[in-house]
């Protein structure tokens, strides 16, 4: 077999970042006004607290502003929402990202949904979710809408290919396999009480490993030829594929780390100035 094609979403997204710089320039030259991207962190957990700042380094790398909003533990969700009301009525907030997990005690469905639209730059809402899936404009869960970035950067094809994506989460299992199925794939969704998932996993064209666990899907599950995005990322540096295993045995495949993540936050960054650009007229590219 020929060596893998390895799908560099570091590099991709260093390359975006870089034309972001000039669109976001041109947004302050029209508006005066540098676009804003609000985060809300509620809690102390450590992880979200490093993802909502590596999210705020990469406004800064592009000219944009982050707003970061801390609220504690014990936030209700009527208190959270208030807070979410008062950044969709600011008019130099652009994007709103509510940081993922909550506290136990919050409706986050209920707070997810109250972000306006058109400052869903995360693509976390039901309504956004519903326009995306029926082949309207919403901006795209940003993990997935990054892998499809990837998807395209590379020229891997999806027409007729038989995809499985094994996770059904809200805000990635599921909006991957609306975009595919978009994209003219033949989608299986496969999750926790999937029956024969191997056999399932073995037929298919492109594998999506978006379920949570580290190194769930094994090497001999892979077909020779398949293209591996691997969405996982754990404390171990390993996704949810077996790679060492299974890269060999790909066209492509998706490095971890270095794949998936860094075109997630630069899809959330890409959003956020389109949706800057949008409020400024500004024809989006």
């Amino acid at each position: 077999m020929p060596e893998p094609l390895l799908l560099d979403g570091k590099t991709l997204a260093k390359s975006i970042e870089e034309s972001l710089k000039t669109r976001v320039a041109t947004v302050v030259e029209k508006t005066g006004r540098i676009p804003i991207l609000a985060t809300i962190l509620v809690g102390d957990d450590p992880a979200s607290a490093t993802y909502v700042k590596m999210k705020g380094n990469a406004c800064k790398r592009v000219g944009m502003e982050s707003r970061r909003v801390d609220m504690p533990e014990e936030t209700t969700t009527e208190e959270l929402l208030a807070e979410i009301d008062s950044l969709n009525s600011d008019p130099d907030v652009m994007g709103i990202l509510l940081q993922h997990p909550v506290p136990e005690q919050i409706n986050e469905r209920a707070c997810f949904d109250r972000i306006a639209l058109e400052k869903d730059v995360d693509g976390v809402t039901c309504l956004g979710f519903g326009r995306m899936a029926m082949g309207e404009f919403a901006y795209g869960s940003a993990t997935p809408a990054g892998i499809m970035k990837i998807i395209d950067h590379y020229g891997i094809e999806l027409k007729g290919k038989n995809a499985v994506v094994v996770g059904r989460s809200p805000i990635l299992g599921k909006p991957m396999a609306m975009m595919l199925l978009n994209r003219h794939a033949t989608v299986t969704i496969c999750h926790s009480r999937t029956r024969d998932l191997p056999e399932i996993i073995r037929r298919a064209d492109i594998v999506v490993g978006a379920v949570g666990k580290p190194k769930y899907i094994k090497g001999d599950w892979i077909k020779n030829g398949a293209v591996l995005i691997d969405a996982g990322y754990h404390p171990e540096r390993c996704g949810d594929i077996d790679l060492e295993a299974a890269a060999p045995k790909s066209s492509a495949y998706t490095p971890v780390p270095g794949g998936v993540g860094p075109m997630t936050i630069s899809t959330l960054i890409a959003q956020t100035v389109e949706a800057a650009e949008k409020k400024a007229g500004i024809e989006v590219r």
